[in-house]
């Protein structure tokens, strides 16, 4: 049996990479609903309806454990799904809000982070809550939406002039909410490839902030949860292989892929 790797853009390859990297003996099937991107700014109940979907459909491939690599599924779908439409004994989905917010505290000297995220995620409270269970009083929490991250990121723009004005827009935004924060949240897997204009702008601005990337974090916190799962890890079928499916032209997925990983890919393309 396989692990599924879902995100409704490209931003999960970040985090399939890295875990990959990590376990690279197993088999993976990803899977991209690339023509309904981006997520974060639909209804709850759409992200809920389409992320259910790919796990139907990645349940029907074989996949005994799922990883929900977007946030805003994780944020907006997840819970609902675990709870309600899957049976545990047969099979595990998981996703990235909970790993991240467990790195946080080993980080922040203030205890004052900064989480930039899409609308959905942001409306969801998800990080919010996640981090109140951790049960830490001194953690304050300020979040930033930045709905034209992912446009700017999935037309391939994010070293544009364009995305260098919205990343000064949204940062700037955040931390007039709060100046004290030090570490800085990424919540969303496409994140990433803004990095370099992040720090960019946070060196200019002369302060000292740590940035959490989420694919060595999910990366190392499935490695543990299959330490942890011997049933689990054990049905998993090690080839060492990865199969890419997209909902988009396969072209399109094949050259915007090129963006987040290192190599070309094979990918076929479904529809839902």
């Amino acid at each position: 049996m396989k692990i599924g790797v879902f995100d409704s853009g490209y931003g999960g390859l970040t985090i399939l990479e890295k875990i990959r990297e990590r376990l690279p003996q197993y088999d993976y099937l990803y899977l991209g609903d690339n023509a309904r991107a981006p997520y974060g700014t639909r209804s709850f109940e759409v992200i809920y309806e389409y992320t259910l979907q790919a796990v139907r459909w990645l349940e029907s491939q074989g996949c005994r454990l799922i990883i929900l690599a977007c946030n805003t599924a994780s944020a907006k779908a997840l819970r609902t799904i675990q709870q309600h439409d899957i049976n545990p004994d047969k099979l595990r989905v998981l996703g990235v809000v909970r790993p991240t917010v467990e790195a946080v505290p080993a980080l922040t000297q203030t205890g004052h982070v900064g989480i930039l995220a899409t609308p959905a995620t942001v409306s969801s409270e998800s990080y919010l809550l996640e981090l109140a269970k951790l049960k830490n009083p001194q953690l304050i929490v300020t979040q930033q939406a930045c709905p034209m991250w992912v446009p700017l990121i999935e037309s391939g723009e994010h070293f544009s002039a364009g995305a260098e004005f919205f990343v000064n827009k949204y940062l700037c935004e955040l931390f007039a909410k709060d100046a004290q924060i030090d570490t800085l949240v990424l919540g969303c897997t496409h994140y990433p490839l803004l990095l370099d204009k992040i720090m960019e702008w946070l060196n200019c601005r002369g302060t000292c902030v740590s940035v959490i990337s989420q694919g060595l974090i999910v990366a190392d916190s499935l490695a543990d949860y299959l330490s942890r799962h011997a049933d689990i890890e054990q049905a998993l079928s090690q080839n060492g292989t990865c199969t890419y499916i997209t909902t988009e032209s396969a072209d399109k997925f094949r050259d915007s892929a090129s963006m987040f990983l290192s190599k070309p890919v094979e990918v076929r393309h479904i529809e839902f």
